[in-house]
């Protein structure tokens, strides 16, 4: 494990989103898109882009900032920012999927070598109580893509969503805020643990806001277990409030081995929504989505005083 782990600062704007990008900005299905729709959201992304960039090159340290985003949008991007030097992140799973698919199938590493992203990056729903049947095909398959970045020099950051079972929302009495505070902490241990022990190996975990330094200390400990002590965690914004977002960065910042934060459409859907909508103009929008992203640079780098 002597090359595992990356331990620079990490702040990501991920605008990898398909599905969901597509359903809050046009309101229809993905797989429905006609031209002109495809170019709408093209140019969507462009836009966030272009204020990653005023945020980067204005206010960030070289080589801290990065951002996350798909091929079937963002090739543009993707070719323009390997090209200037920023952090990439090139998705590599299939949108709007239940359980852990290759978007190219057997084809994905092609698509990396195709960008030579710093990181791969893949997104599972996953929890301990999950059937065993749908675990294990996960556990198969990431490790897959965490075999062949670390066999082929790049990086491999994977983001892991822990859902509640009915069963453990049920002893939450329903209460999905009471489930990410009493429950879910210690369910992310646990899931960190099962895809270590199936040969799982992140360099960085995405993973979910904790309510408390110590719930971020007990996942530290798992992530960086038996040696792997240069393997970090950086915070996901989930889309919640960015009074929440706010919370758990600032609180994860105060912890040694949280090295940054993802935060996307808490970052950019309002102002997109407004330019979409010709409340804004877009150079107006790219002031606004840079200005969000720097807001939680600097949440972050005011909470990391505290270590």
């Amino acid at each position: 494990m002597t090359n595992l782990g990356y331990t620079k600062n990490l702040f990501i704007l991920p605008f990898d989103h398909r599905s969901s990008f597509v359903k809050d900005m046009l309101g229809i299905d993905a797989q429905k898109l006609t031209p002109q729709e495809i170019q709408l959201v093209v140019s969507a992304k462009e836009t966030i882009y272009g204020a990653f960039k005023k945020a980067a090159e204005e206010y960030m340290p070289k080589g801290e900032a990065a951002i996350l985003v798909d091929e079937q949008f963002g090739d543009k991007i993707l070719l323009d920012a390997k090209k200037q030097g920023f952090i990439v992140l090139l998705t590599i799973e299939k949108s709007g999927q239940k359980e852990f698919t290759f978007e190219y199938g057997n084809e994905f590493a092609n698509h990396i070598e195709k960008y030579k992203p710093t990181f791969a990056k893949a997104l599972i729903s996953y929890n301990p109580e999950d059937e065993k049947e749908s675990k294990v095909a996960q556990q198969r398959n990431i490790k897959i893509l965490s075999d062949y970045c670390h066999s082929n020099g790049y990086k491999f950051l994977l983001e892991v969503l822990i859902p509640p079972t009915d069963f453990q929302l049920q002893k939450a009495h329903e209460n999905k805020k009471l489930y990410d505070l009493e429950i879910r902490p210690k369910l992310t241990v646990e899931t960190i643990e099962e895809l270590q022990n199936a040969g799982v190996e992140p360099d960085v975990w995405k993973l979910e806001g904790m309510d408390s330094a110590k719930d971020y200390e007990m996942v530290v400990a798992q992530a960086q277990r038996n040696g792997r002590n240069n393997v970090n965690i950086v915070v996901l914004g989930r889309a919640q409030s960015k009074a929440d977002v706010e919370k758990w960065i600032s609180i994860g910042a105060g912890v040694k081995g949280i090295i940054g934060f993802a935060v996307g459409r808490t970052v950019f859907l309002q102002p997109l929504l407004d330019l979409k909508n010709a409340k804004i103009l877009k150079e107006e929008a790219i002031n606004q989505i840079a200005n969000n992203f720097k807001y939680f640079y600097d949440v972050f780098m005011k909470g990391k005083i505290k270590i």
